[in-house]
């Protein structure tokens, strides 16, 4: 249980609950909220009242539980695409991109949606360009599909059969039960492929970017034309995308000095497959 006696300030009481929302699996009331945080519960209601207010947090259907709002998660996209937009990340990006020669992107999900935060082109003209804020559907994309693989069986289940799984190409993956193979899949391996399933003649893989607790902080990824690359080929690309996404995990964990900020977690414990 966290204790805030330490650090009484208002701000700090807004992070902690904003925090502990965002960290639960399930929504939260303001009972439970404020015991575990050691507030009282005046104080809880007030605070969640402001926040709700703010659409930080919003109240579930005929519920008086709480889980994150829109705008948390809006706002959460945007601090994630500012981090990896630094001279220093780009440069990580560019670097496994000249490696790979093929275009690499950074995305994140936001709203159920694949969001391009940054992408860098390689020398071939032939390349595709996704621009920073370009979105695409989940259940297409190779984010996506890791995404998906790490949420619990029950919420995967539950979000899968609540898409439109509208068709792009010949290869969508339309059918629930089929998708959440391949999910299962990716969750097994640890990374994933798309094979031109929202561009036809597109192919493309990703790999997770990770938080030293194993949580996912966002994807890299690889979109390449099928006629330059077959999608059996893309395999040839993952291990080296992988120590790019440790080396952009590493980044965000790194004072300005450059000094690290937690050595503990080591890469590979950071690539178990089934974290």
């Amino acid at each position: 249980m966290m204790d805030l006696s330490a650090r009484e300030g208002p701000l700090d009481r807004v992070f902690a609950i904003l925090e502990f929302i965002a960290a639960q699996r399930k929504a939260v009331s303001v009972a439970e909220l404020a015991e575990a945080l050691s507030i009282p519960l005046p104080t809880a209601h007030r605070i969640i009242g402001n926040l709700e207010e703010r659409g930080l947090i919003e109240r579930t259907v005929k519920s008086k539980r709480f889980v994150v709002g829109n705008n948390l998660v809006t706002l959460s996209a945007k601090v994630i695409g500012s981090a990896f937009r630094n001279a220093r990340r780009h440069a990580i990006l560019q670097s496994v991109s000249a490696q790979i020669e093929e275009q690499c992107e950074i995305c994140i999900v936001r709203d159920n949606l694949v969001v391009y935060v940054d992408s860098v082109r390689a020398g071939s003209p032939t390349g595709l360009l996704f621009d920073p804020g370009k979105s695409v559907p989940i259940y297409c994309t190779s984010t996506g599909k890791i995404y998906m693989s790490r949420l619990s069986p029950e919420a995967r289940g539950k979000l899968v059969r609540s898409f439109d799984l509208r068709s792009f190409t010949e290869n969508t993956i339309t059918d629930p039960d089929t998708l959440l193979r391949i999910v299962e899949d990716t969750k097994r391996r640890g990374w994933a492929k798309t094979n031109q399933e929202y561009w036809k003649g597109v192919v493309g893989c990703a790999v997770p970017i990770l938080a030293p607790d194993n949580s996912l902080i966002a994807c890299l990824g690889v979109s390449v034309p099928v006629a330059r690359v077959s999608f059996d080929e893309l395999d040839r690309f993952i291990e080296p995308m992988q120590r790019a996404a440790v080396a952009l995990s590493e980044t965000i964990l790194r004072s300005d000095d450059g000094e690290d900020v937690n050595r503990e977690n080591s890469i590979h414990s950071r690539y178990r497959p089934n974290a």
